[in-house]
């Protein structure tokens, strides 16, 4: 797994402008420009070799432009990702991953390879909030607010990036109604569970809803500061002694991949050093390591900690990165994808990607 055996030409491959291999390294070129990695020729024969981000290396980026496709070629035409895993089909979950990773590639709903997969993306998840604010398909109402978090927080990337005004404000509306939607949901305690009217809350979904309201706020759109400060509280009080972050605030019990989602999204809120976020991740980073298999929760815990590791700078990301990329790369499948947690090859393949591709630095909410 993680290459592609040579294939045969054949007589459509003939037909063809380019061979595979040719067109394969112009798409991998193609994103290399749009990164701003690729220099311009007229400065000689030397300057026309790629320029990668420290830490990766050429291996990764041909996993990556791999991945990409897969992503591109599985997208449904009306914009959704809806490979189901052993927990079901869920639309919005997988077409907001889908499209923040084709983002995190350089693509934007205007530019780029992939720019018209972002732009279905995007006008699908718009398609599926409901009256009330929520983003959710029916396929999602048992656990829905995963799907309203994933897609405000994929919106709000691609909000500063839309070109097209009238699609820029559809956006804003929807996210503005979005925030309103989460904002009445959060509970007495300041969490968040499955549904809106819940009334619980529990660390994965909390951690959801705080990235996704701090995306919205970094782009400029208003978000109740007592919203994330009553989130910020919730996951303080669900601390345990270790530093690590329990399942939910009246529970005790440190959870790896709840500690790790817990590090990103306090980073992501600026408390990169308070006592609290510091401990966070002294556990995190102890119980995390790419080499350990996580309970079942692989890739959505190494989704965060490679965050956190990120954010928290180059001397725990530089040992966190080499050691993701081997295990990424050794696990990546004939055809492009990733299997991730039984969930199904969208969610992982979209999740192996943005670990991928942080050093690229094209996700404004993981903006050092």
């Amino acid at each position: 797994m993680g290459r592609t055996l040579p294939r045969t030409p054949s007589a459509s491959a003939a037909r063809t402008p380019f061979p595979d291999r040719l067109q394969g390294t112009m798409r991998v070129c193609a994103l290399l420009l749009l990164a701003g990695l690729l220099a311009p020729l007229s400065r000689g024969q030397d300057a026309a070799v790629p320029t990668l981000p420290p830490g990766v290396t050429s291996d990764t980026m041909r996993a990556i432009e791999r991945g990409l496709e897969f992503l591109a070629r599985e997208q449904n035409k009306d914009g959704s990702w809806r490979s189901a895993g052993g927990f079901g089909t869920y639309p919005v979950v997988m077409s907001s991953l889908g499209g923040l990773a084709l983002v995190a590639g350089g693509s934007t709903p205007e530019r780029g390879p992939y720019a018209k997969h972002v732009r279905r993306a995007v006008n699908f998840c718009l398609s599926q909030q409901q009256p009330n604010g929520l983003f959710a398909a029916p396929a999602e109402e048992q656990r829905s607010m995963y799907g309203h978090g994933f897609a405000m927080l994929f919106l709000s990337q691609a909000y500063g990036m839309e070109e097209d005004l009238d699609r820029q404000r559809r956006i804003r509306v929807a996210l503005e109604r979005g925030i309103v939607l989460t904002s009445k949901s959060q509970s007495n305690d300041g969490g968040w569970l499955y549904t809106p009217d819940s009334n619980g809350d529990e660390g994965s979904v909390t951690v959801t809803q705080v990235q996704a309201l701090r995306g919205c706020r970094n782009a400029g759109i208003l978000v109740p500061k007592e919203t994330i400060d009553r989130a910020i509280k919730y996951i303080e009080r669900s601390q345990n002694p270790d530093g690590g972050i329990s399942y939910s605030v009246r529970s005790r019990g440190s959870r790896p991949a709840i500690t790790a989602a817990a590090c990103a999204v306090l980073y992501n809120a600026g408390q990169y050093d308070s006592p609290m976020a510091t401990k966070a991740f002294e556990y995190a980073w102890k119980h995390c390591k790419p080499t350990v298999s996580n309970d079942g929760h692989y890739f959505y815990t190494q989704l965060y900690m490679s965050q956190a590791s990120w954010q928290k700078g180059d001397k725990f990301w530089g040992e966190y990165y080499p050691a993701i990329q081997r295990v990424l790369l050794r696990t990546q499948q004939g055809n492009g994808s990733w299997s991730g947690d039984s969930v199904g090859l969208a969610y992982g393949t979209s999740l192996a990607l943005l670990i991928l591709q942080i050093p690229f630095n094209h996700l404004p909410i993981l903006s050092r």
